[in-house]
């Protein structure tokens, strides 16, 4: 549960902008490509994807959505990529 808090909360890290930004987006998107193996991937998966738009909301870069799109488009199984895409639903259409 500690690791799912640390990556809930991390969101405040990549808020400040700047190359903390960049530090953060690139972690994550590394996380959420290394993590399929672990258990409860999915759960680390989904929070991944609400730290990025918790980051989005707080700061509009466009990259940072770019960024959790592509990591969306990326999952195979279209029951995870559903589930993950509805946390980006109010900002844009995606499925």
């Amino acid at each position: 549960m500690t690791a799912r808090h640390c990556l809930q909360s991390l969101w405040k890290v990549g808020a400040v902008g700047g190359a903390p930004l960049e530090t953060y987006r690139a972690g994550l998107v590394r996380r959420f490509t290394e993590c399929r193996t672990e258990k409860n991937w999915s759960l680390i998966r989904y929070d991944i994807v609400r730290s990025l738009r918790d980051v989005y909301d707080a700061t509009g870069d466009e990259s940072i959505r770019t960024a959790a799109l592509e990591l969306i488009d990326s999952e195979d199984d279209v029951k995870y990529r559903k589930k993950y895409a509805g946390v980006w639903k109010s900002a844009t259409t995606v499925v």
